[in-house]
């Protein structure tokens, strides 16, 4: 998987320091208050995951560092620059991707008419044919099924191809809004095998996952909200012995 488009250099990052980091970042939906005050960060190459009930901020998260929510107050910080004021379309040229929750791919579109939606901030023929065959090797389905509509294929397909989409972007962080959600547990398998290979390709991935046990497995770090707030956080490892990421999570 090829990671930063050819024009684009590769983010600068001081060694030690993290890729995307948030500081107290609150944000409010009219009067209630969707983040209390979130503090992460994410460091090269790593997956770190976002788990917790729903309501409890992550899907808030991902938007707010795309730039579809705005702060209250805080920071947010991507190679230890701040994105305040920057329009989503910038944070992606920067190097930021979602896979939204649900999806959200063209159903009326072909899997190829998908892809090439994603790349459209480098539309020449060479690069757009590379970054497709990087994605069709992580997915070989969706080579298969280049010229049926998203529409007509099945969840795990659908996942796999906005997954796809937004790998066209070349990113270097990948945000990821519950990637297990309605898919046939075999298919939630083969999309974290995937994950982590995109991750050794040297993408960094932010996860927000129900799925607790999976997220845990894939991940190097976690974190654990609750209400807006962080509750736990640490090595991924670690907080699957937890006996109260056990109890709360994972049925134990």
């Amino acid at each position: 998987m090829r990671v930063a488009h050819p024009s684009r250099a590769k983010l600068s990052i001081a060694e030690g320091a993290p890729l995307l980091e948030l500081q107290d970042v609150k944000v409010s939906y009219g009067g209630i208050k969707a983040l209390r005050g979130i503090s992460l960060r994410v460091f090269p190459g790593e997956i770190v995951a976002m788990i917790g009930a729903n309501g409890a901020g992550k899907t808030t998260t991902l938007k707010t560092i795309m730039g579809l929510l705005p702060l209250a107050s805080g920071a947010l910080k991507l190679a230890g620059r701040s994105l305040a004021g920057d329009a989503t379309e910038k944070r992606v040229a920067d190097g930021i991707s979602l896979v939204p929750e649900g999806r959200a791919i063209f159903p009326n579109l072909t899997v190829r008419e998908n892809l090439e939606l994603g790349a459209y901030l480098h539309r020449d023929a060479k690069t757009m044919k590379e970054t497709i065959e990087d994605v069709t090797k992580l997915f070989p389905r969706l080579g298969e099924r280049m010229k049926q509509e998203g529409g007509t294929l099945s969840g795990g397909e659908q996942q796999m191809l906005a997954i796809g989409r937004a790998l066209m972007a070349r990113p270097q962080l990948l945000l990821l809004d519950e990637p297990s959600l309605g898919i046939a547990p075999k298919l939630v398998q083969q999309i974290f095998h995937a994950i982590a290979e995109i991750a050794k390709s040297g993408v960094t991935i932010l996860v927000v996952e129900q799925n607790t046990r999976i997220a845990l497995a894939t991940s190097h770090r976690a974190y654990v909200l609750r209400t807006g707030e962080i509750a736990l956080e640490g090595y991924a490892k670690e907080l699957a012995s937890n006996p109260e990421i056990q109890a709360a999570y994972l049925g134990g």
